[in-house]
Formats: structure tokens, C-alpha cells, sequence
């Protein structure tokens, strides 16, 4: 198995905060714009943003890249999130972007899953100043291991079913609370059937 340092398999962008003193910046805006209460109130998987940002914010023409990764670098360390559609960040985030040379062997959602642990390094290597941020070149070089894509699937397969049974209350544990309520229904009627 192959081990890269994050700089490698990624691009790394800090995200911004368009000025709030120009309301062109801000109204009428179409492009999601994440912060950490998107996080916490949305979850780690994003398709839209409490926030929105017109045209006329985005620095140097460019938005970041769909099936991206943000995490939480300073202030709040150690947060992430997929993020599944163009959009912008504010400066607390720094944007994974897949480099191409690896777009054909990752499976971003594997990257998902890993980030937990880069999260966990993040927390216990920050520098303190007016506000904690983390050690920035240790995180360029935070290594990932890059299984095959086969393996990675796999791993993700597994890993979004925990996620389902535990996360999604539409399907996990409802679900679960059923087959629990059909098996407590079957040896009730097995344990109070005497013969007669």
C-alpha cells in the first residue's frame, strides 16, 4: 500500500471571507459560501449553505471544486465536511481539492472517512497566538494510505451503512427499532405457547 503526504494527492486553498461592508458581495447571491454552522447544523456531507455569495465575491474568477473536502484549520479545529457542489469558504476552512494525477485512484468519500483521523492530528498539533491554528507545514505533510480503489469502495460500502444506522433516523434506527419489535414479537410467542 502506497502512503501520500496530503500536498501531494491535493491542492490546498484557504477559503475567505468576501467584504461585508459591499452588499453586492452578499445580495442576490447563488453561490453557497460554508462556514462552521453549516457543519453543525447540516452535517459533513454539503450540497448548499446557509449563506450565499453572488458572482461578484469570488476571488480571481475561481470557486472551489466540487467533491471537495473543507476542514477546520483555525479557530475550531478539526471539523470537516464533503462538499458536493461548487462553492466558497470562509478563511477558518482550508479546501482539499484532488490533484488530477489522482482523481482515477481516490475515492473522495474514502478521503471523507479519513479525514476523521486528520481531524484527531489536527486537534493535537495546533499553535497557539491570538487564536489556535494548526501547524500548517505538519499538516501539508500529514501521510494517507492509498489502497486500491477496489479496497477504498469497499471500505466506503461498509463505512456508509455504519453511517445509515447510526446517523439517518429515516432508515437506521427505525429500521432497527423493527426488527428488534419482530423479534421480541416472536420469542414472546414461542416463550408464553404452553401446550395444553
Amino acid at each position: 500500500m502506497r502512503w501520500k503526504k496530503l500536498e501531494e494527492i491535493f491542492e490546498l486553498r484557504n477559503g475567505y471571507t468576501p467584504s461585508k461592508s459591499k452588499s453586492e458581495f452578499w445580495e442576490n447571491g447563488n453561490i453557497p459560501w460554508f462556514k462552521m454552522e453549516d457543519i453543525r447544523k447540516n452535517g459533513n456531507i454539503l450540497n448548499n449553505s446557509l449563506q450565499k455569495v453572488s458572482n461578484k465575491a469570488i476571488k480571481n474568477g475561481n470557486l472551489f471544486e466540487e467533491n471537495s473536502i473543507i476542514i477546520s484549520t483555525s479557530a475550531t479545529i478539526g471539523e470537516h465536511a464533503l462538499i458536493t457542489v461548487p462553492y466558497l469558504a470562509n478563511q477558518r476552512f482550508t479546501n482539499l481539492r484532488v490533484k488530477e494525477e489522482f482523481k482515477n485512484k481516490i475515492d473522495i468519500k474514502f478521503i471523507y472517512y479519513y479525514c476523521y483521523l486528520l481531524d484527531e492530528w489536527c486537534k493535537n498539533n495546533t499553535t497557539k497566538s491570538n487564536f489556535s491554528s494548526v501547524d500548517m507545514k505538519g499538516f501539508r505533510a500529514f501521510t494517507i494510505p492509498l489502497p486500491p480503489l477496489s479496497v477504498q469502495e469497499y471500505i466506503v460500502s461498509i463505512l456508509d451503512k455504519f453511517d445509515t444506522l447510526v446517523n439517518d433516523l429515516n432508515t437506521g434506527l427505525p429500521k432497527e427499532i423493527e426488527q428488534r419489535q419482530k423479534q421480541y414479537e416472536y420469542y414472546r410467542e414461542k416463550l408464553l405457547n404452553f401446550s395444553k
